[in-house]
C-alpha cells in the first residue's frame, strides 16, 4: 500500500492541509478523515482545501480549523494570473508542515508541492509517473477499493501516519443557525409541519443514474394517498423546472424545494425529514450524514462503494446479470436499462416497510 516513503508519527506537526478537490459527495465522504485527523492530532491546526461550491459543507465542521477554497477561472488571463498568484502567496503564508492529497488529479499535487510543506502524502497515480507522483514524499496505492465503502478511500491515504481509526461513518454537523433557516424555508414553502416529512431527491448531474420521472409520480401518488406525510422534492436550481413538472403531474400534494436551499442549508433541511428516497447522488450521502434513514435507488453504480452503511438505510437495484457494471449507462451510452426497467411496484414495498416504521398508514 505504501509505495514511497516510510511511516511516521504526526506528533509535533502543528499545521496540516487536507486536499479534497472532488465533488459534493466526495467531500461528505471525507468527513471521517477529518474526524480521524482531529482525534489523533488534537494540537494541530487542520485546514481543508476544497472547490468553492463545496465550501459550505465544511464551514462549521468541528474537526477542522479552517477552509481554503478555489474557484474555476472565470476572468480574463490577467485576472486569472493575479488570482493564482495571490492564492499561492496566501497558501505559503500558512506554513503547512504536512499536506494530504486524497485524489489523483494534478491540481491537488501542484498545490501540495507549492505549499512548501516538508511532508506531502498523495495517492499514487498510474499515469502520473512522469512528474505528478514525484511531487510527493509519500505515495499510497490502495488495494481492492472496489470492495470498500467510499468513505474508506480517503482514510486509506492516511496510511503513513498509522493513526487510530475509531469511526468511519460520514457525519455533518448542523448548526442551530442552519436549523432555523431550514424551519423558515419549510414555513415559507407552506410545507405542513404536523406530519412527518418525506423527501425525494430524483435527479443528478449524471442522467445515467436517474430513475424515470413517471415512476416518481407513481410513487408520490401511492405514498400520498396511503400515508399521512408531507412530501417534498429537493434538487439543484437547474432541476427546478423538472421537479415542477413532476409535482404538477402528481395527484396528491407535493412541494417543490429544488433550488430553495444553498448547499450549506440542505443538510439542515434534510435533518428535518424522516426519510429520504433518492438515487446515487450527494443528497443521499448528506441525509445519511445528518442521521436520517435513506432508500437509495441504484443503477449501474455499486452499492458496495456508494450505499450508506447501517440498518436504517436500504437499497433497491434491478436484478440483472450485468449489474453493477460501473459504467456511464449501458456501454457508456448515458442510458441505463437497469433503471429504466425498474418498476415502481418493485420499489413501493421497500418504501412502505420504511414508512411503516415512521407512521401508520391511513
Amino acid at each position: 500500500m505504501l509505495v514511497k516513503g516510510r511511516a511516521f508519527s504526526p506528533e509535533g506537526i502543528t499545521r496540516i492541509l487536507l486536499i479534497q478537490l472532488g465533488d459534493i459527495g466526495d467531500v461528505v465522504l471525507t468527513t471521517p478523515t477529518m474526524r480521524v485527523l482531529r482525534e489523533n492530532c488534537p494540537h494541530s491546526e487542520i485546514f481543508v482545501f476544497v472547490r468553492e461550491h463545496t465550501r459550505e459543507l465544511v464551514e462549521g465542521c468541528p474537526w477542522v480549523d479552517g477552509v481554503i477554497s478555489v474557484n474555476k477561472g472565470k476572468g480574463n488571463l490577467r485576472e486569472e494570473i493575479a488570482y493564482q498568484r495571490d492564492f499561492l502567496a496566501e497558501l505559503r503564508r500558512k506554513r503547512f508542515q504536512l499536506t494530504i492529497d486524497l485524489r489523483t488529479g494534478t491540481r491537488g499535487a501542484i498545490v501540495s508541492y507549492l505549499s512548501g510543506a516538508r511532508m506531502r502524502i498523495g495517492r499514487y497515480s498510474d499515469d502520473g509517473t512522469l512528474w505528478r507522483n514525484r511531487l510527493f514524499t509519500h505515495l499510497i496505492r490502495p488495494e481492492n477499493e472496489l470492495e470498500q465503502y467510499s468513505s474508506l478511500h480517503s482514510l486509506n491515504i492516511l496510511a503513513p501516519l498509522e493513526l487510530d481509526v475509531k469511526d468511519t461513518s460520514p457525519a455533518l454537523v448542523v448548526t442551530p443557525e442552519k436549523e432555523k433557516i431550514a424551519l423558515e424555508i419549510l414555513r415559507r414553502e407552506k410545507v405542513p409541519s404536523d406530519k412527518p416529512i418525506l423527501a425525494l431527491h430524483p435527479y443528478s448531474r449524471w442522467s445515467y443514474k436517474e430513475w424515470l420521472t413517471k415512476n416518481y409520480i407513481r410513487l408520490i401518488n401511492h405514498i400520498g394517498s396511503r400515508y399521512p406525510v408531507s412530501i417534498v422534492v429537493t434538487g439543484a436550481p437547474e432541476e427546478r423546472e423538472r421537479v415542477a413538472e413532476m409535482v404538477s403531474r402528481s395527484s396528491v400534494d407535493a412541494y417543490n424545494l429544488a433550488g430553495k436551499t444553498s448547499l450549506g442549508e440542505l443538510p439542515a433541511l434534510l435533518k428535518k425529514c424522516s426519510l429520504l428516497i433518492g438515487i446515487d447522488s450527494a443528497a443521499v450521502h448528506i441525509a445519511a450524514a445528518v442521521g436520517i434513514p435513506t432508500i437509495m435507488i441504484f443503477g449501474p453504480s455499486s452499492p458496495v462503494s456508494w450505499a450508506p452503511r447501517g440498518k436504517k438505510h436500504r437499497i433497491i437495484q434491478k436484478d440483472l446479470p450485468c449489474v453493477p457494471c460501473r459504467q456511464k449507462g449501458c456501454n457508456n451510452s448515458e442510458v441505463s436499462r437497469c433503471l429504466n426497467e425498474l418498476h415502481p411496484e418493485e420499489v413501493i414495498p421497500l418504501v412502505e416497510n420504511q414508512l411503516n416504521e415512521i407512521v401508520s398508514p391511513f
